[in-house]
């Protein structure tokens, strides 16, 4: 079902052809047509500045345009007003009744309305949090586990097909000096200066000697090598949980290991140097990734032999390419600035548009506050706060919604105390309260036997200027949507449903839905209570895709 807007944008653009037809208009045919809301609702529902655009291939003063093209819109079905304003901007006005029936569209599309096809044929794999297997996932990791799966849902909305990848650094010194830190706790070894200090390693420490309690008397050689396993799937597993009880779900778990294990290095290797950009110097291989804007060519096997972490990163890349996904989109930390260069010269050098094919976010630190200070110590790392503790604090929904409403290339700051509170200046208890409203005068209509059936709705009856409002308010959604895909920025729909928010609250303020006292219900009151109903529908549908809840009751 295409939306208002759709509808809107293909009614502009059928009466660009018909100008074109009569030999009123000349140049090109535009593939789009942007439209906008103007803040000044006196303006119009929708301004285009299409005019502008096609002056000067028609050589024409854009008012020109402007006028040709509101001649043809003139007469169009819902739309009752055509305007031309400044240097050739078009103000269109709705039939009222017409913009009214986007109410009948969102109920009957209900968890639908909002999709769309944008994205639809291509297949996306989306990388994010991506940690070390050896110790509880932290903050950092907490702003990607809501924002990644949030993305997720975007472009899964706009039709993408996406795989949420998770990819496991379970290779390198690190990890031994996690099995020897485990090994130590459970010998009562002091922790390897180096090692993991945190309070969570005796726990591990524990469990893994309650799994296996022979394990400590294994011969040194042997016994390294079994804590580090060991505790590696004791610690994956907690990740894991502490994971889906956040909300945030991945479709493969993807170990570093698998590409050196399976030769996928080798063969990444053997790729690149097909494509004629791997060289050696001085006895070690290199990808000569200056080609395409790195700072620095990179090496892939050192002069000794041994391979760099850079080679996993081409075998991974071109690995997922192999795999069939049309884009790789990268979520990494903000101490990665400088792999944005190298993952798009990787691709480049790969062959392929690193424009397109490849996508690099880096996000921000957050900061948490409580009582007026920064919170930094952790009860089990030891050093920064954990998602678990995070959410032990303000719950999944506000952590999510808090962490997914920022832009993520800027930093945030978490007031735990502002979280904690029921009132307005708490965004996610702002929205959530809007949709629990909703349901309350839903219910309220049923107990005084008000129809809220779409068969009796009458758009005619929605003429107030709060109505229309709230209306154009609804109707942007699906644009929002498409808009936070394709920008990857799923915090424009944490932003959108606050203003959803409050424009229904200021409807609410000022057109009665329920009739007062012995006053009779009326197709007014009904028509009403159906446009609660779409807003209730949107918010759901705007919380759903960030992961968060849509209460009935507060």
């Amino acid at each position: 079902m295409s939306t208002q807007v759709e509808q809107l944008e293909t009614a502009i653009k059928a009466a660009i052809e018909r100008a074109h037809a009569a030999g009123s208009l000349s140049g090109h045919i535009p593939a789009t047509i942007k439209l906008e809301r103007p803040k000044d609702r006196n303006h119009g529902d929708y301004a285009t500045s299409i005019a502008l655009q096609l002056a000067k291939p028609a050589n024409m003063i854009p008012r020109e345009v402007a006028q040709i093209i509101c001649d043809q819109l003139t007469g169009t079905d819902g739309i009752s007003a055509v305007e031309i304003a400044g240097p050739g901007f078009i103000n269109i006005t709705l039939n009222r009744a017409n913009q009214a029936e986007l109410v009948t569209s969102i109920l009957k599309s209900a968890h639908d309305y909002g999709k769309g096809s944008a994205l639809a044929g291509v297949r996306i794999n989306l990388e994010f949090i991506s940690a070390n297997p050896t110790g509880p996932l932290h903050l950092g990791h907490t702003r990607w586990a809501a924002v990644g799966d949030s993305l997720g849902r975007v472009l899964s909305a706009a039709g993408a097909e996406v795989i949420r990848e998770f990819y496991i650094n379970d290779r390198g010194n690190q990890m031994d000096l996690f099995g020897a830190s485990v090994e130590a706790a459970a010998l009562g070894n002091p922790i390897p200066e180096d090692g993991y200090q945190g309070g969570y390693i005796s726990d591990l420490a524990q469990q893994v000697v309650a799994s296996n309690p022979s394990i400590k008397t294994l011969p040194e050689g042997q016994r390294h090598p079994a804590f580090r396993e060991a505790a590696y799937a004791v610690q994956l597993k907690d990740q894991q949980r502490v994971l889906d009880s956040f909300g945030t779900h991945f479709d493969v778990w993807f170990s570093e290991r698998s590409l050196h294990d399976q030769g996928a290095v080798e063969h990444g290797l053997e790729k690149l140097r097909t494509q004629g950009h791997v060289f050696e110097e001085e006895g070690a291989i290199w990808l000569r990734t200056t080609d395409f804007g790195d700072d620095k060519d990179r090496v892939l096997t050192k002069s000794d032999g041994s391979l760099t972490y850079f080679s996993s990163d081409t075998a991974y890349y071109i690995n997922k390419r192999e795999r069939g996904f049309d884009i790789c989109i990268y979520m990494l930390g903000a101490d990665h600035h400088g792999y944005v260069g190298r993952l798009k010269a990787i691709a480049a050098c790969a062959g392929d548009d690193p424009e397109y094919n490849i996508h690099v976010l880096i996000g921000q630190l957050v900061k948490i506050m409580e009582g007026g200070e920064e919170v930094k110590l952790s009860k089990r790392a030891g050093t920064i706060i954990t998602l678990e503790e995070l959410v032990e604090k303000v719950g999944v929904d506000a952590a999510r919604y808090t962490l997914i409403r920022y832009p993520v290339d800027t930093p945030m700051v978490m007031d735990i105390d502002i979280l904690k509170r029921n009132t307005n200046e708490n965004p996610v208890y702002y929205v959530q309260y809007a949709h629990a409203r909703i349901a309350a005068v839903l219910r309220n209509a049923g107990e005084l036997n008000i129809s809220v059936d779409i068969k009796d709705f009458d758009s005619s009856q929605l003429t107030h200027d709060r109505e229309n409002e709230l209306l154009g308010a609804l109707a942007e959604f699906p644009r929002v949507v498409q808009s936070a895909a394709e920008l990857r920025q799923p915090h424009r729909v944490a932003r959108y449903l606050e203003e959803l928010a409050g424009t229904y609250h200021g409807f609410y303020a000022d057109c009665r839905v329920l009739p007062m006292g012995e006053e009779n219900p009326s197709p007014l009151h009904t028509a009403r209570l159906l446009l609660c109903a779409s807003t209730k529908q949107v918010i759901k549908n705007g919380l759903d895709l960030l992961g968060v809840s849509a209460p009935e009751r507060m």
